[in-house]
């Protein structure tokens, strides 16, 4: 169910990471070649205009891998985390266990999304279709395979407070209902 609802949602908000991979990486591009959209409104219409609607699908098999990667990798290592943190260590379940548990599955859920960020922000940047092998090939030509990790440590503080207030949320929400309804906690 995790990975379903990443995908999905990757599908849907495919054409705002386009548009935000693109214009984030405009400033790198020559003068020639800068797409200069205004404004995300600006740029979607553009892209439909002077590229067609399949540009704002542009990656999206890679953006909805990532984002079901993400979820599956998110919920699984929180609960497993929570649950070794519970079991071996003299934590009990409280904020500062939900804290660690949340905090060590931003680590793992952006370590395992790392490189299919890298292809999937390289997809979505280009100008030109290339396949994915032959992107593979000179990604690895250029970089080695730490091409794998390019760009970890700004996605892990992106991702790492988002992981933990969403876990930090769920475990009070979680209490707030087991409250109203009246359900022992243990």
């Amino acid at each position: 169910m995790a990975s379903t609802s990443g995908f999905l949602g990757g599908v849907a908000g495919n054409p705002a990471d386009v548009l935000n991979v693109r214009m984030q990486h405009d400033a790198a591009l020559p003068a020639a070649q800068r797409r200069r959209y205004k404004n995300a409104i600006d740029g979607i219409i553009r892209m439909t205009r002077e590229e067609g609607w399949r540009s704002l699908f542009r990656g999206v098999l890679p953006n909805s891998m990532r984002a079901a990667l993400m979820t599956a990798s998110q919920l699984a290592s929180y609960d497993g985390f929570k649950e070794l943190l519970l079991a071996k260590s003299p934590l009990e379940d409280n904020l500062t266990t939900h804290f660690t548990a949340s905090f060590l599955a931003g680590f793992v859920a952006t370590t395992i999304c790392s490189p299919v960020d890298v292809i999937k922000t390289r997809i979505m940047s280009a100008r030109e279709s290339e396949s994915l092998a032959q992107l593979l090939k000179t990604i690895y030509q250029n970089d080695g395979v730490t091409w794998m990790f390019r760009g970890w440590v700004p996605s892990f503080i992106r991702l790492g407070p988002h992981t933990i207030a969403t876990f930090l949320f769920l475990e009070q929400h979680k209490k707030v209902y087991r409250y109203l309804k009246g359900v022992d906690e243990n």
